[in-house]
């Protein structure tokens, strides 16, 4: 396609509008980020969906998150995590342990763990706007990002924003593997009133009910 003046051209035309299209996208993440970082706290329910049709797998729960700042309670699979800004405690009722990460979410490197849901894309990605869809009567505009890591388990990142409120309504995530990863938000609550103890890990409790708490 280079080889020719005129085809040489339409590639630079081609490359303008790409760039376009890609400050377009960051624009439009960095509007979702700018308005929900304004919250003093957020309250999430969702659906989880994974999908792999090569493995015949199709797997589907429920979850629910708040976060305040870096800190966040995440319920998910019958297990709750708390990160209190430094350290990340993992409760398994039916395993009947705690553990703790002393190092927080750095041990969670390349996660999209719910604190950096909303900046994960700002380092490690490439930006493209995607198909605007419509969903139940919601105009939900999608931003397609690709891992700049040729290496990543990653193969792309859709994430689907409502166009009227500039709040997240899905994440797909497909991975180099074949699997499809949804993440779906079913309810968004803003500004929620929270106990000031939330983020924090009752330690004598568990000891009390006989937990096995594991620290690392």
């Amino acid at each position: 396609m280079r080889t020719l003046i005129l085809i040489a051209t339409l590639f630079i035309s081609t490359f303008t509008l790409q760039a376009q299209s890609d400050a377009k996208a960051k624009a439009l993440l960095d509007e979702v980020y700018n308005k929900v970082k304004g919250y003093d706290n957020i309250y999430i329910e969702f659906k989880y969906a994974l999908d792999n049709s090569a493995e015949n797998i199709h797997q589907e729960t429920k979850g629910d998150v708040t976060i305040q700042g870096d800190k966040y309670v995440f319920n998910y699979l019958g297990a709750t995590k708390i990160f209190d800004g430094n350290k990340t405690y993992t409760i398994i009722p039916e395993n009947e342990e705690v553990v703790i990460e002393s190092n927080g979410e750095n041990g969670e490197e390349g996660t999209i763990t719910p604190s950096k849901m909303l900046t994960f894309y700002k380092k490690g990605y490439n930006y493209k706007w995607d198909i605007l869809q419509n969903v139940k009567g919601r105009n939900i505009q999608y931003v397609a990002l690709t891992p700049i890591d040729s290496n990543s388990e990653i193969k792309k990142i859709l994430l689907g924003i409502d166009a009227q409120t500039k709040h997240i309504y899905n994440l797909i995530e497909v991975g180099s593997n074949g699997t499809k990863t949804t993440i779906t938000v079913n309810s968004f609550k803003t500004n929620e009133p929270i106990s000031k103890s939330l983020f924090t890990f009752n330690k004598a409790k568990y000891d009390d009910l006989g937990y096995y708490i594991i620290e690392n």
